[in-house]
């Protein structure tokens, strides 16, 4: 998986840009949680969808993104977490052991 790395509020709104050519997902990942790390294992070893750009947050490095991807997506913040973004909008998120490949190649192609 080739990870993007988001670490600028800028970051963020070039991710709404492009999320209307293709979707975009951000990983929440705190590197402190054993919760993050096998959800971050779990997508690093699935097979990645093509059409999707995968952002990658540090939360313990960038607390202050990760409030504005809440407000800006409308979404309870949580961590681990992934959200799913298309045409500007959070239209699929999930945490904790919810978060698998499957679910997202489902609403990837939606």
């Amino acid at each position: 998986m080739n990870w993007i790395n988001l670490v600028s509020e800028d970051g963020l709104t070039k991710i709404k840009e492009l999320s209307y050519q293709q979707p975009q997902l951000i990983f929440k990942h705190s590197t402190r949680c054993s919760i993050s790390v096998v959800a971050k294992n779990r997508l690093e070893n699935a097979t990645t969808p093509t059409g999707v750009d995968f952002y990658y947050l540090d939360l313990l490095n960038h607390r202050t993104i990760s409030a504005k991807i809440a407000e800006d997506f409308n979404v309870y913040h949580e961590s681990p977490q992934i959200l799913l973004i298309k045409n500007g909008e959070c239209v699929y998120d999930e945490s904790h052991s919810g978060i698998r490949m499957e679910d997202i190649v489902e609403e990837v192609i939606k």
